[in-house]
Parts: structure tokens; sequence; C-alpha cells
């Protein structure tokens, strides 16, 4: 395409738009538009661009950043549906901002508080977290500063939890977990039990109280030395005084529901609990064959009565799970046995000092046979 000026005697010359194309080996020209009435400067940008020459004509593009939003959509979309926000404050302030952008920062890149503060700066955000809540240029210390604004409102964000997800005769689960500490500076810091097997560092724990559902409603940081069934009355007095409850069933494993805090602190609070027997208590109705295979099925439970265990229902089902663990772990434990007696068997083939005699032969294979405990466990 090019434009053309076509003189007229008795007017102005017209100005036109035409191409060029082929026809039978030919080249002819026709017209696309009149442009006679175009100001002269548009006919001489228009110009311009068909040569190619767009300096001045077209402004030089504008380059910006373009930040990831669909995942900072998404969480923060859903934690303002389930009225996050509203559970943290009532009235929205700096504080609210910071504190939903350490949750949401969680979820889309768990990291350390100066980590999330380098992604709120302008200019190095990688998302739109901090334009969306309004925190760009938050520093660490704001965040750690958002952190104390929400241990002071804990209490208040667990009393709204309770009065959504907790009710008369409810059941509640609860565990305890721990955390070891890198640091020397925290009060609660101390040696214990080591779920993380880091024996050699201090730890904190925690622990965690849900509704049956597994919806979260309250947590309590405690020493780290703490005992799994100390930590019980805690939350007793919490469900009784705090949320004033006055009947509900305690779901925890066996090492923390013990008879101790049975008799100590849940009976005497009105409460029930529903628990696991530990390996000698399930022996013990074994060997009295209280407990029979047959009871244990792939459909039905059966309840048991017995005089150690006066006023509670013991209730016996199989475990798919345990089941399939327990069967792997025996079949492995064979595995092992058979390897270590078939070098006792070569042992006593072998042409140079061969093991001979049932005292030889059984000091060698008694030293590679588990020990009965973990043959008891694995069956």
């Amino acid at each position: 395409m090019y434009v053309t000026v076509v003189p007229n005697r008795r007017s102005k010359p017209a100005i036109l738009l035409r191409e060029s194309y082929r026809e039978d080996g030919k080249v002819k020209n026709r017209t696309l538009a009149n442009i006679s009435d175009w100001p002269a400067e548009k006919v001489e940008a228009l110009q311009a661009v068909l040569k190619g020459e767009l300096a001045g004509v077209v402004p030089e593009p504008v380059l910006e950043a373009s930040l990831a939003h669909g995942h900072v959509a998404a969480v923060l979309g859903v934690a303002r549906s389930m009225g996050l926000e509203r559970l943290l404050s009532g009235k929205r302030s700096r504080e609210r901002d910071l504190a939903m952008a350490l949750i949401c920062g969680r979820v889309l890149s768990p990291s350390s508080k100066l980590a999330l503060a380098q992604t709120l700066q302008p200019g190095a955000a990688p998302h739109t977290l901090g334009q969306e809540l309004g925190v760009e240029g938050a520093t660490e210390d704001e965040l750690y500063g958002a952190m104390d604004w929400l241990l002071a409102r804990q209490e208040a964000v667990e009393a709204k939890l309770a009065k959504v997800h907790l009710g008369e005769g409810c059941t509640v689960l609860y565990d305890l977990s721990s955390s070891y500490f890198e640091g020397t500076t925290c009060p609660l810091a101390k040696f214990g039990y080591s779920r993380d097997h880091r024996g050699e560092r201090m730890q904190v724990e925690y622990g965690l109280l849900c509704n049956g559902e597994g919806v979260p409603i309250a947590i309590e940081v405690v020493e780290g030395s703490t005992g799994d069934p100390e930590t019980i009355p805690a939350q007793v007095a919490k469900l009784k005084e705090r949320f004033g409850l006055q009947r509900v069933v305690i779901v925890g494993d066996r090492g923390m529901v013990t008879t101790t805090q049975i008799k100590g602190a849940i009976q005497p609070g009105g409460f029930g609990w529903i628990s696991a027997l530990k390996h000698g208590a399930v022996e013990k109705l074994a060997l009295e064959r209280v407990i029979q295979p047959s009871l244990f099925d792939e459909r039905g439970i059966a309840e048991i009565s017995h005089a150690s265990f006066p006023g509670e229902r013991l209730v016996a089902c199989l475990n798919p799970f345990m089941k399939a663990k327990r069967e792997k772990v025996r079949e492995k434990l064979l595995e092992l046995t058979e390897k270590a007696l078939d070098k006792v068997s070569a042992a006593c083939d072998r042409k140079t000092r061969p093991l001979s005699g049932r005292d030889q032969v059984g000091l060698a294979a008694g030293d590679r046979v588990p020990p009965s405990g973990v043959r008891a466990e694995a069956t």
C-alpha cells in the first residue's frame, strides 16, 4: 500500500490510498480509499507508517512487570468467603491486614517472616498479595507486631470458633505435638521427648483442640518437657470455664487419656472420653479369652464388659490399616530371619570349622532370630 497525490487542474489534488497487485503478469493499481479530506499531518503520519518509519508516529511501548495474581485471588477469596477477616477482627486495621498476609503467605509459599516481608516490597514482589491487602512495603518488624496483636486476640478468636463449632454433647479431638527450637531465649523451650527425632535440641509443645469434624478450635503452647497427659486438665478447664460446656466427650490417644487423667480431671469435670487400651491391657484380655479372634471382622464391632474396667464400654473392632502394617512387618521379619538362618545353615556345611552340635548351632541361630517382643508386636 502507498499514498499517492493525483493533480487536479480545477480543484485540490486528490490524495488516495492505493495498493499494487499483479494480474495476468501485469502490475495494476487500485484505490482503497480517498483520504483527500484528511489533515496534512495525518496523511504524513500514514505515509511514515507505510514506509516503516514509526519513530515519532507510534509511541514507544512502556514495559511493566506483570505480577502473579491467580493463586493470590484463590487463597484470599477462600479466606474471605470463610469469614476469616471478620473472625480476626470485626473492624479493618493495619494489624488485621498484616495478619491476613501472614496467613495467606503461609499457604502461598511457607517461609520466614523476613522472606514474607521481602515479597511485600514494591519492585521485588512476585505476586499481588501486598497490593490486594494494602500492606506493600511492610517490614518484618511489623509482621512480628501483627503476631503480638493476634496473641492478644487469641481467646476472643477461640471463643468465636467454639460458639460456632462446639455445643453441648459434642465430641472434641485433642492431640499434642512438638517442634524443636533453634534459639535459647524462649522460656518454654525445654528438652523433652522429641517427635522430630532431634533430642539434641530444646523444643516447645503445642496442643490442638478440634471438634468432631476436625475443625481447629483452640491451640496452646506449653513447655517442651511437658508430658502428654499433663495437658489434659487445662483442656478440661478450657472447655468448661471459657467455652461454658457441661457435656463433652474428649477423644485422645492411649498415651494421653490415661487412667490418672480420667479419674483426676475428665470424670470430675463431668465429661466422657474415648481412647484406646495399652498393649498390656489388651494382652491381659486376650489371655483371659475375653477378646477372641472371631470378634474381629470386616464389618461389625463387639462391645465387651470386664470387671477390670467398671463402668466402661470396651469396643473391639478390626483396624484394616494396622492389620496390613503388621502383616508387612511380620513378612519382613520372617524374610530377615530366613536369610539369617540360611547363613547358619551355610556355616554348618562349610568345609573349614563348620558348626556342629546342638550348642554351637543353637547359639549361632539365637543371635540371628529377632527377640520375642518384636515377634509378638508383628503378629
